[in-house]
């Protein structure tokens, strides 16, 4: 049977992007659609965390979004009597660590972050394919039938995976009757980015003039010269965006008049919810970011959400395609939903506490202790003294024994899985599809400083297997190592037969 494509791609969204970059630069074929004309064009997701920038580095463009963005200016609360107070929106002002090497979320507009991961994409071959529409589909054994319109005209695609990432309004999760349950959380409000004079650029300015009901705030975008106006609004009643609309409301809410809208960029009305899809994957068919998940934006959680849903599922498609077992991509569901389910509870939360004034985003935020140790991909019995099967593998500066400064983090960065031994009395077989890197004096790297060690309390012997999206699969002994190895990357891995790894 043919297909046109390995994966078809539904919404070309953060989510989507992520999604498309990692098949793009491990081979796979796909197919990137969007029902819109062109690129989203609003700041909606200004936020990214720590952890999305570990995930930028391995995809090629941390840079590119440091560069384009900027750091969150500190907060500034007016009070009705005219006072202010200033504040940082973090719990501390926190630094990068030999470990983290991110330390505080990135501000960047939606647009702009999306801009960069088209061009990082457009350098891999590809691109989206704008103004073309999925209208149905069916799915059999072998893969999906799905009917996409583009120019009034219908086309149809033989994939063998669907995945839908195509927002809150999900037409693949709406097709497959995938329940949304959850809450509307009684809350609507605006946002909009602005030209506008009166306020400097140097912080986020809120004004709660009587209530969390009256307040508004007005951010500096970052990489910009806009401003990103939000605000809470009656639950009815027709809303005034224009620049003359968006000036009165300011001035009835901040009492000042010095403040004036000059233009509007992008607007938005919008009604919370915080939902939760009951299943991420049926059959050949699986949903992600938006689509699976809903929430208020408090917090700055769900664009990056969405990037690690498809990082998530990125390298397990590309290994079930190249041969894997199947059954590996029912981790998928089972380790995001979990993640998703918390995060809709932080954003929730925050938003009760932004109605009372508190705009804090401490550690849970920035998404560094996210994991996965309850997953049927974490070995078990692999706990260390610091790190076990499960959580984010920590970075660490080193040397390369040629002489050169390198880190944890340009060692696993790509497509391979990382099988990392500290001082091990001899080197297991090689593996196709994971890279081996020793540590110690005569090995490859060396841990002059001591990071690598602080970072992973690992002992002599011992070896970390690391997943290609930067997680411990498994911290595992000298003794018995390969046929532990055999019979873990048997479920992981293409192809492993027991004789390639014993060197017969």
């Amino acid at each position: 049977m043919s297909f046109d494509t390995d994966v078809l791609i539904s919404g070309a969204g953060a989510a989507g992007l992520t999604l498309a970059i990692d098949l793009a630069r491990r081979g796979i074929s796909f197919r990137l659609i969007e029902q819109n004309t062109q690129p989203f064009s609003g700041s909606r997701g200004k936020g990214i965390q720590p952890r999305t920038m570990e995930i930028f580095e391995d995809l090629g463009i941390v840079d590119r979004v440091a560069a384009a963005g900027g750091p969150y200016p500190p907060l500034c609360q007016y009070r009705p009597d005219g006072t202010h107070k200033m504040s940082l929106l973090t719990e501390a002002d926190v630094f990068p660590t030999a470990a983290e090497p991110y330390a505080a979320p990135l501000m960047l507009p939606q647009f702009a972050t999306e801009a960069v991961m088209r061009e990082r994409l457009a350098e891999l071959g590809h691109h989206p394919h704008f103004g073309t529409r999925l209208t149905g589909f069916e799915q059999d054994a072998q893969g999906v039938t799905a009917r996409i319109e583009q120019d009034g005209g219908e086309q149809v695609i033989r994939a063998r995976f669907l995945v839908g990432t195509d927002g809150g309004r999900s037409f693949v999760r709406h097709a497959l009757a995938i329940d949304f349950p959850g809450e509307a959380l009684g809350v609507r409000a605006i946002v909009a980015d602005v030209r506008l004079e009166g306020l400097d650029r140097s912080v986020w300015h809120r004004f709660q003039l009587g209530s969390p009901a009256t307040q508004v705030m007005i951010c500096p975008l970052a990489g910009t010269d806009l401003f990103q106006v939000q605000a809470p609004m009656a639950l009815e009643g027709e809303i005034d965006l224009s620049p003359a609309g968006l000036t009165t409301l300011i001035g009835a809410r901040t009492g000042r008049g010095d403040i004036a809208v000059r233009s509007v960029f992008w607007s938005s009305v919008y009604a919370m919810n915080a939902r939760l899809a009951d299943r991420y994957r049926v059959g050949r068919i699986f949903i992600a970011g938006d689509a699976a998940h809903v929430h208020p934006p408090t917090g700055g959680q769900g664009l990056n959400t969405s990037v690690q849903d498809a990082y998530n599922l990125g390298w397990k498609l590309a290994s079930v395609l190249a041969g894997a077992p199947e059954a590996l991509l029912d981790s998928y569901e089972a380790e995001r939903r979990p993640i998703a389910s918390n995060m809709l509870h932080l954003s929730t939360r925050l938003l009760g506490e932004a109605k009372q004034g508190t705009m804090r985003r401490d550690r849970e935020a920035r998404q560094l202790d996210l994991g996965y140790r309850g997953s049927s991909l974490s070995a078990p019995g692999s706990v260390g003294s610091r790190v076990q099967a499960g959580d984010r593998a920590p970075d660490a500066p080193c040397r390369g024994q040629a002489g050169q400064r390198t880190r944890l983090f340009t060692v696993f960065q790509g497509l391979h899985w990382t099988l990392l031994g500290y001082q091990p009395q001899d080197r297991p077989s090689a593996i196709a599809g994971v890279r081996i890197v020793t540590v110690g004096a005569g090995h490859e790297l060396v841990d002059e400083d001591g990071d690598i060690v602080a970072a992973y309390g690992i002992e002599p012997g011992q070896w970390v297997l690391v997943r290609p999206d930067g997680y411990i699969a498994g911290i595992f002994p000298s003794d018995g190592l390969e046929p532990k190895l055999s019979h873990y990357l048997a479920h992981v891995l293409p192809s492993c037969p027991a004789d390639a790894l014993e060197g017969s």
